[in-house]
């Protein structure tokens, strides 16, 4: 069986969905369950920052309540072009020192683990993965994270280093980013999901509508025709990996929420629905990891 220190950490995206795994995330601090390696995409990302910033108020907070702020956006933002989602408040000012989602940067700094925060390139289609040696500062970790989580058509792109990127799920991986893990040499996975075991991505029915919405960003519009192909062929690797002993698997038992939920009631009982799995499903994780 793995060692935790031989494990790599791995979150997939899933915007609001997010908000009943992040008690996962909760579970692995207060336990002071420490990985060497942690990738998150989109959602995902957040939830690796929060892991490694150990702060578990800010990790409930950021999937409930915050989100009940009028300032993240909503209908007014996307008919004004800026976007469902209000994605400079979130990602930057909000968690700015003194704000509502203010982030401990020193703390990221100092855990030990390294990370993968993925985003797609606009201009040719192509995943970018970002280390914590590759962060200069706050403000630029809380962009590349914005990076990673621009959904497309409810988010704007965003400019990091000249690239224009969005949302790391049209990558390769399809939004499960199990192949930066794999690059960094891990061999033995934990992965936290948020669709259902049963579930499987559908090809679009009218692929054309992609091509025809984002005409100026042709490599955005391919990334959404074939994501369930590379969101399936990801999962049949993990379910491989889990039948050989290298990966635990974290599938939520009940996700009522989509990815652009804003009602902090249904988000607060997904993460309650998280909470009571992950209290269920802990000593099963602990005996994976050989603790």
């Amino acid at each position: 069986m793995p060692q935790l220190e031989k494990t790599a950490l791995v979150f997939e995206g899933g915007g609001m969905r997010a908000s009943g795994t992040s008690p996962v995330v909760v579970s692995l601090i207060e336990n002071n369950i420490v990985f060497p390696h942690v990738s998150g995409i989109s959602a995902g990302s957040s939830n690796s920052i929060n892991y490694m910033g150990g702060d578990i108020q800010r990790t409930k907070e950021c999937w409930v309540d915050f989100l009940g702020s009028p300032q993240i956006g909503g209908l007014g933002t996307f008919v004004k072009g800026e976007g469902y989602f209000n994605a400079q408040y979130i990602y930057e000012t909000a968690t700015a020192p003194g704000e509502p989602l203010a982030y401990n940067y020193d703390a990221f700094q100092h855990h030990p683990a390294n990370i993968r925060i993925g985003a797609y390139r606009v201009s040719d289609g192509k995943e970018q993965y970002w280390d914590k040696a590759s962060m200069r500062g706050q403000g630029d970790l809380m962009k590349k994270v914005r990076a990673s989580s621009t959904m497309p058509g409810l988010m704007l792109p965003i400019e990091v280093d000249g690239e224009l990127y969005m949302d790391g799920a049209l990558g390769p991986s399809g939004g499960i980013p199990l192949d930066a893990a794999v690059a960094d040499g891990y061999e033995n996975f934990v992965v936290v999901l948020t669709r259902p075991r049963s579930y499987r991505k559908s090809a679009p029915k009218h692929p054309e509508f992609f091509t025809r919405y984002f005409h100026e960003y042709p490599r955005v519009a391919d990334g959404l025709i074939n994501r369930w192909h590379h969101y399936n062929r990801t999962r049949d690797r993990l379910f491989e990996l889990e039948r050989e002993g290298r990966a635990w698997l974290y599938f939520p038992e009940k996700m009522t929420v989509s990815n652009h939920e804003k009602n902090v009631a249904k988000l607060q009982a997904n993460y309650d629905a998280g909470e009571a799995q992950i209290e269920r499903m802990f000593p099963d994780l602990l005996r994976f990891l050989e603790l």
